[in-house]
């Protein structure tokens, strides 16, 4: 099997670092420190290796470092397969976000096409009791981390329905205005589905083949109107049938972008909404790994695996346990806590970084095993 893995990290003026640079050797990073020192700030530097807007979904201008506000720039090496890639990525002030590959420029969905980058963060504590927004977000990160142009699908259908909803809001009532984007609406979003039960089977079938410390969870995808429509065929009736009831509701009810993920703790019998928190932390990881190796089989390399503040909510036992299984993995796993005594269960497996806030910059230190 191949590796993937950043072997430098070059970050600019990106949030709280003015200079940085990090070497890597493939073994997993631990990153230590106290709270507000920048560690997480690294973790959505190596985000940005992946297409969309990163780990915290910010905006480009946000990430730029203060009160400079200069505009900010990444570089990176990244082994991928059995090649070796320089990326660079910047923002100029005022300006959207440049990409370069081996010095050439390319578009956002080309990393797509050369890593696979999965993250697991606090705010995705919540996921099994959140809104289903956040459960369809998630599952379409791993539905992309699978196939990169999952993400055209769901441009082409955003924007067919933003249309259809301006037209609903203004009462158009004439079916010609609406055949052209029911249409695209209803052709994306069966590769919308295809893709995302396509996804939902490689998840599944990784976790069967597994032996893991964490419970596995069963996922489903449910819709609030009841039966899910797959095809573009009966999308296309559903989008036709409903346009009464959508006009008085000033948008569209039927369709992908209300799918829900559900997830269902079989040995336990309960969905995971109902589970304790440190269950729900639990199947989340489970959930992540179960990705993980499946992205190992069908990319040919482990994914680049981002765990910020992993041990919260996880016993001394399932956190040695999630250690072992990084690294039989083989993924490299960019990993953050208040300390060192949280990472030591990986003795010489991994390189360990001291992140420190200094002269308002953050700077980080080679430290030896703990």
């Amino acid at each position: 099997m191949g590796r993937l893995c950043l072997t430098r990290l070059d970050l600019s003026h990106f949030r709280s670092w003015r200079r940085g640079a990090i070497a890597a050797d493939g073994r997993p990073v631990a990153l230590w420190g106290p709270n507000g020192a920048g560690k997480t700030n690294v973790l959505e530097a190596v985000s940005m290796f992946s297409p969309g807007r990163g780990l915290r979904r910010a905006a480009a201008e946000e990430m730029v470092r203060r009160p400079e506000a200069i505009g900010w720039k990444l570089s990176g090496v990244l082994r991928s397969l059995h090649q070796v890639h320089e990326i660079e990525m910047q923002v100029e002030p005022g300006q959207g976000r440049s990409l370069r590959i081996d010095d050439k420029a390319a578009a956002q969905l080309a990393l797509g096409r050369i890593a696979r980058v999965l993250w697991l963060v606090p705010s995705m504590d919540r996921l099994w009791i959140e809104a289903a927004e956040g459960r369809r977000r998630f599952l379409d990160r791993m539905v992309l981390s699978f196939f990169p142009t999952h993400a055209d699908a769901s441009l082409a259908y955003d924007k067919a329905m933003r249309e259809r909803n301006r037209l609903l809001k203004d009462m158009v009532r004439d079916a010609h205005w609406y055949a052209a984007l029911e249409r695209q609406m209803a052709e994306a979003g069966e590769e919308i589905t295809s893709n995302r039960l396509r996804a939902l089977h490689l998840v599944a079938e990784a976790t069967e083949e597994a032996e893991t410390a964490f419970p596995a969870p069963e996922l489903a995808l449910s819709h609030p109107e009841g039966e899910m429509a797959q095809s573009a065929a009966d999308l296309l009736t559903g989008y036709q049938e409903s346009r009464r009831r959508d006009m008085a509701a000033g948008r569209t009810l039927l369709g992908p972008h209300r799918v829900d993920m559900e997830a269902f703790w079989a040995v336990k019998g309960i969905p995971a909404r109902d589970a304790s928190t440190g269950e729900q932390k639990a199947l989340l990881v489970s959930l992540i790994l179960a990705n993980a190796r499946g992205l190992a089989r069908d990319f040919g390399a482990p994914p680049i695996l981002l765990l910020d503040e992993v041990a919260a909510h996880l016993d001394a036992d399932r956190r040695a346990a999630l250690y072992d299984e990084i690294c039989a993995l083989g993924a490299q796993a960019w990993m953050t806590g208040t300390g060192p005594e949280l990472f030591e269960g990986l003795g010489d497996r991994a390189q360990y970084l001291e992140v420190t806030e200094e002269a308002g910059s953050s700077h980080a230190e080679e430290r030896s095993a703990p």
